[in-house]
């Protein structure tokens, strides 16, 4: 990647953790609200479960295709740690092919299924269930651009580095 390539995909990154973040703070605020309607004032509001599971949906999907990286996924690499380059590609390469084949088999059902949910709406809120959803859509869309690029980098560049345990983050 060139340095501008670099700086947009930082910039974006950078919009992606935002929007989460965004999204975790209002899911804290909602929650917050309906604790203290249903303890303080005994007065239970149903919006807010609706809006915080809404918004929990939202934001592990979002998160999953746009900030989480790849040497952050959760994975038993128990094998792939300890295997040398040219198995790590095989092994990558044969995990990415399957996720690849099973989402593009997937979408067209995926894609009926979110676009039927149209006659149906949340309880409260009357949001229809295909805007609920949709970031499903997005989700399988970004996971499988990401799965091709990384396939591409790893065909054709160098291997997969070996996972080291001292490095790892906890993904968030």
């Amino acid at each position: 990647m060139n340095a501008n390539s670099r700086l947009i995909a930082g910039r974006l990154y950078r919009v992606a953790e935002a929007v989460l973040a965004a999204m975790m703070a209002l899911m804290f605020a909602v929650f917050i609200l309906q604790i203290a309607f249903r303890y303080l004032l005994n007065l239970p509001i149903g919006w807010t479960n609706e809006v915080s599971v809404i918004l929990w949906i939202w934001l592990v999907l979002w998160g999953a295709a746009f900030v989480i990286r790849e040497e952050e996924e959760i994975r038993f690499d128990l094998f792939y740690a300890s295997a040398g380059p040219r198995v790590r590609r095989v092994m990558f390469l044969a995990a990415a092919a399957a996720l690849i084949v099973l989402y593009t088999i997937s979408l067209p059902a995926v894609f009926d299924y979110v676009t039927f949910m149209k006659v149906e709406h949340t309880a409260y809120l009357k949001f229809r269930f295909d805007w609920v959803f949709s970031i499903y859509l997005v989700f399988v869309v970004a996971t499988l651009v990401r799965y091709l690029w990384l396939s591409w980098r790893t065909a054709f560049g160098p291997a997969p580095k070996r996972p080291d345990p001292t490095e790892m983050g906890s993904g968030t």
